[in-house]
């Protein structure tokens, strides 16, 4: 049985820094994304790029860089399996956005968001959207229920914990982060699904940052700090469940949320500075087709002449000619290396979302 809400732990002089790191940082990702002239826009890479990191700690092999090209039409390599169970993590997440329009965080939510993300996947077997019925249990493959690592609740007790958890939810007693980290945790070890469980818990940190007004948008994900830090991230949520080691999981919560901040305000900052500098360039043109081209390449940094044509709603020539004229600039590549559908890559935005988190405390600032 997971420890009882609200957790009991000490205010320590570390989780007070802490709080006030992320809460700082948090604070100018916030201020940043307001700022943006594009922030929906440019939200589209950064769910994505949550999306396969994400996935990727459940063991999904596909990169950001084949999910982008495969949405544009371009033929990967990577398993569909793979694809798929990413393209879900996006649709669960965008549909979370909109739910949240009428429908609060809530156990019915949270369902909602599972059953989207299991959609025709790994785990459809397992009764998507739905809380479990039979006891589930964590370990190495091929475990048992005598020596597994962890062990939730059964589920008859599970039900009460879900209620406890709901009504957390509500409690505004607590600073929102801190609030955050508990209810996370407080999640994952009621953990109430036979399968997705770690994905549902990732998504509720995204929408539960824009359901409170925290961000404007959801740039910040945690995935990327998570699986960067997996072994860590697996250690502290077991200190808590074993020793109700609170205030090491908070500090460690609030740390990823301090160094993700950094890593989303600096490549969205170095992403809106390629596209000034481009805009400068393209000034002197009188078609419009390659500015429109180049507000799109910050939604998914790859493009075909067709999808140009059907986006921008022009003719398949002046869509030609907008590709051409940005391939020219050195702003676009082709990549496919095919003769006809050819695909083409701004690769410097590609280069920026596909770089590994970076976790040191300020070293982003250095750019």
């Amino acid at each position: 049985m997971p420890n009882p809400l609200p957790a009991e732990f000490a205010w320590t002089p570390e989780l007070v820094c802490s709080l006030s790191d992320a809460d700082y940082l948090l604070g100018r990702l916030a201020g940043e994304g307001h700022g943006l002239p594009n922030p929906h826009l440019l939200m589209r890479p950064f769910i994505r790029r949550e999306a396969v990191l994400s996935s990727r700690i459940e063991g999904t092999q596909a990169t950001l860089g084949e999910l982008l090209a495969a949405e544009v039409g371009a033929v990967v390599e990577r398993s569909p399996d793979d694809l798929l169970e990413v393209a879900n993590y996006v649709a669960a997440l965008e549909y979370g956005m909109e739910r949240l329009r009428t429908l609060p965080l809530s156990l019915r939510l949270i369902r909602e968001l599972h059953e989207k993300l299991l959609q025709g996947v790994r785990g459809r077997h397992t009764t998507p959207g739905e809380f479990r019925r039979s006891q589930n249990w964590i370990g190495i493959p091929g475990c048992t229920l005598s020596n597994a690592a962890y062990v939730p609740p059964p589920p008859h007790e599970m039900m009460v914990c879900l209620g406890e958890w709901e009504k957390f939810l509500h409690d505004s007693s607590l600073p929102s982060l801190i609030q955050l980290a508990i209810a996370h945790y407080q999640f994952e070890a009621i953990h109430p699904f036979l399968d997705g469980n770690g994905r549902t818990g990732r998504l509720f940190i995204t929408l539960y940052l824009v359901e409170r007004a925290i961000l404007p948008t959801p740039l910040l994900y945690l995935s990327a700090f998570f699986e960067a830090t997996r072994q860590e991230y697996y250690d502290r949520l077991l200190a808590v469940s074993n020793q109700s080691e609170w205030e090491d999981w908070m500090v460690y919560f609030l740390n990823g949320v301090a160094r993700q901040s950094e890593d989303a305000l600096n490549r969205a900052e170095r992403i809106n500075g390629c596209l000034t500098g481009w805009r400068s360039v393209l000034s002197g043109l009188s078609s419009k087709a390659p500015f429109r081209l180049l507000e799109m390449l910050a939604g998914n940094p790859f493009i075909t002449v067709k999808r140009a044509e059907q986006q921008l709603r022009v003719a398949f020539t002046t869509a030609q000619r907008a590709v051409k004229k940005l391939e020219e600039l050195s702003i676009l590549s082709e990549v496919s290396g095919a003769k006809r559908d050819r695909v083409y890559c701004a690769k410097t935005l590609l280069d920026i979302l596909e770089e590994p988190a970076q976790l040191t405390p300020g070293a982003l600032r250095e750019h």
